[in-house]
């Protein structure tokens, strides 16, 4: 079951199709424009920590980028990467006097950096991936000029939690997370709730180590880059008889796949985000991945900016507009009996037309 493609919540705006993302290699930390430099709207993001290659958010929002410029030469598209938190502020500055006609801050811990901002500079554009404008309390601020994508990844993870439920041999699995932020414990609260609607229907008991979804309380490393400190986190879950691991943390991710290959054929995983299976060396490892269609609404944001169209909207991702979803099976399609992959259908369905709600403190409000 793959995602589809989806549109954002703007009049007149038509999905773009999501170009292939070009081959990043070692990416300087400041990249002043793509194949479009003498275009007229200058398109920028501020990555979170984790790289523009980090095989996750960052990746995919710089995929949206570099798509909508491909579609669309009047739009000229750069990015400055951010190592750590401290890198918010100035890279949002420096875009800023770069000239940049609309700034894209990819990740929630960003979305007060990107409202002072925006408070700041009202004549520029601004998105913030995974957050709303707030304060640094977190508080909601009102702006005229700040764009918000996010996605109800609780549902897509839902599935996710069922999936693994439906393929444990030992019956227990494992999630653990990057940090405890909302992008984060939405999709451990819906692999929670799938894994216990599983129970619930087919009489399983199957155990959930990493993430107590009633206590909001589980395991997290406090980092998104630290893929010795995932593998360690994963090795130890595995040696408590987990056999399918579920990391919401990028890049730190890795860990949690690298601890599945030394486990042998025993242990799997399931990705977020992206289709792992695409966009990690570990596809053979993947059952499916609870992704989010980033790059497309992105895509969407920048084009709707372009057009005037953005202002201070909110788009979410659901299983309902296609923002959300279940990546193929992959190697992993023939394991999966038919009575899962049909359950698993009427589940989506049930969550689509409102018959099944998926429900986590951390959701997004649809506008």
């Amino acid at each position: 079951m793959a995602v589809k493609p989806f549109k954002l919540a703007v009049a007149g705006l038509s999905a773009l199709g999501l170009a292939a993302l070009a081959a990043c290699g070692d990416a300087p930390s400041d990249s002043n424009g793509g194949d479009n430099a003498d275009a007229s709207f200058k398109a920028c993001m501020v990555t979170d920590s984790g790289g523009i290659d980090d095989k996750s958010f960052n990746e995919s929002a710089w995929a949206g980028m570099e798509a909508v410029s491909d579609a669309n030469k009047d739009i000229d598209v750069s990015y400055k990467e951010s190592s750590n938190t401290d890198d918010y502020d100035p890279n949002l500055q420096a875009s800023v006097d770069d000239g940049c006609d609309f700034i894209v801050g990819v990740g929630g811990l960003m979305s007060a950096n990107v409202t002072t901002a925006a408070l700041a500079n009202e004549g520029v554009g601004f998105a913030i991936v995974d957050g709303s404008p707030s304060d640094a309390e977190g508080a909601p601020v009102d702006t005229s000029n700040v764009y918000s994508i996010q996605f109800d990844t609780a549902q897509s993870a839902y599935l996710a939690g069922y999936i693994a439920a439906a393929q444990t041999q030992t019956g227990t699995v494992a999630t653990w997370g990057g940090m405890q932020i909302p992008p984060v414990t939405i999709f451990m609260d819906g692999f929670a709730e799938g894994i216990a609607k599983h129970n619930e229907d087919k009489g399983t008991d199957v155990k959930l180590l990493g993430w107590d979804e009633a206590a909001q309380t589980g395991t997290f490393l406090n980092s998104f880059e630290d893929a010795a400190a995932g593998k360690s986190t994963s090795d130890t879950f595995i040696n408590q008889g987990a056999d399918i691991l579920f990391p919401v943390a990028g890049p730190a991710g890795i860990g949690a796949l690298t601890a599945a290959e030394e486990a042998g054929d025993a242990v799997n995983a399931i990705w977020v985000d992206t289709d792992g299976f695409e966009s990690t060396d570990y596809g053979s490892k993947l059952i499916t991945s609870a992704e989010k269609g980033l790059a497309q609404a992105v895509q969407d944001a920048v084009q709707a900016a372009y057009d005037g169209d953005a202002g201070n909207g909110t788009y979410v991702g659901t299983l309902e507009n296609g923002g959300v979803g279940i990546a193929p099976f992959h190697d992993f399609d023939a394991a999966v009996s038919d009575e899962t992959k049909a359950e698993v259908e009427a589940l989506t369905q049930q969550i689509i037309d409102g018959t099944l709600v998926v429900e986590s403190p951390a959701s997004p409000v649809a506008p």
